[in-house]
């Protein structure tokens, strides 16, 4: 199912899990070219995280030719995570929707994470507990200490606050988060529009998962990840 064909100029594919090779094959038909993407990837992951947040900006850095892992504490590779999807239909929130199960490529156990050269924290409702998980919060301080770049975008700053890693830092998180952020030290940059993402030194973020273009191009370039065409 996760199978492309290409012949001449038709490029094919069977659903969206093949969207990593989906996108070599298009930029190879267009003449790109990519250098720099010899880099190891970690996501942290979570139950009802959500669905695009995560989906989107992994599959993009595979189509990079990154290696990714996507892990969650107290999972191990095989396992899944359910998650929501976070929409904008007008109302005064975003509604929730069931998304896709998510597979994790490797164990959250014994993890070593000083093997991956940066960090991805995807929003959505896992934010919330894993916030609260040590182990996390030990993860999470450990690239921010090591300089290492760390991307996360919607709630994903919930756990950058609860770190205490965002005193003296510039960021922005989807509104409602707007209090975690400031209560945390760091200076509010406004998301507006929504897909703004802003680039702080080694710190990545974005408000929502329409700022994918920006908040995918923002961490190549921390990671100096290059497409030439």
């Amino acid at each position: 199912m996760m199978d492309c064909v290409s012949d001449g100029n038709l490029i094919t594919g069977v659903i969206y899990k093949a969207h990593p090779e989906y996108i070599q094959l298009v930029v190879k038909a267009l003449g790109g070219k990519i250098a720099g993407s010899d880099k190891r990837i970690l996501f942290l992951c979570g139950d009802f995280m959500e669905d695009y947040e995560v989906t989107v900006p992994l599959q993009s850095l595979q189509a990079l030719g990154c290696h990714v892992d996507a892990v969650c504490p107290k999972k191990k590779a095989g396992d899944f995570c359910p998650t929501a999807v976070h929409d904008f239909e007008g109302d005064q929130t975003y509604t929730e929707k069931p998304g896709h199960n998510f597979i994790l490529t490797a164990s959250y156990e014994g993890l070593d994470a000083s093997s991956y050269d940066a960090l991805v924290i995807p929003g959505g409702r896992s934010p919330e507990y894993l916030a609260l998980d040590e182990t996390v919060i030990a993860l999470v301080k450990k690239f921010m200490q090591s300089k290492k770049p760390v991307a996360s975008i919607c709630h994903g700053q919930q756990i950058l606050a609860a770190a205490g890693v965002l005193k003296g830092r510039k960021c922005t998180a989807y509104p409602a988060v707007k209090l975690n952020v400031v209560l945390g030290g760091a200076t509010w940059l406004e998301p507006d529009p929504i897909d703004r993402c802003y680039t702080d030194e080694n710190l990545v973020t974005g408000a929502a998962w329409p700022g994918h273009p920006q908040f995918v191009s923002q961490l190549m370039a921390l990671l100096g990840i290059r497409v030439s065409f």
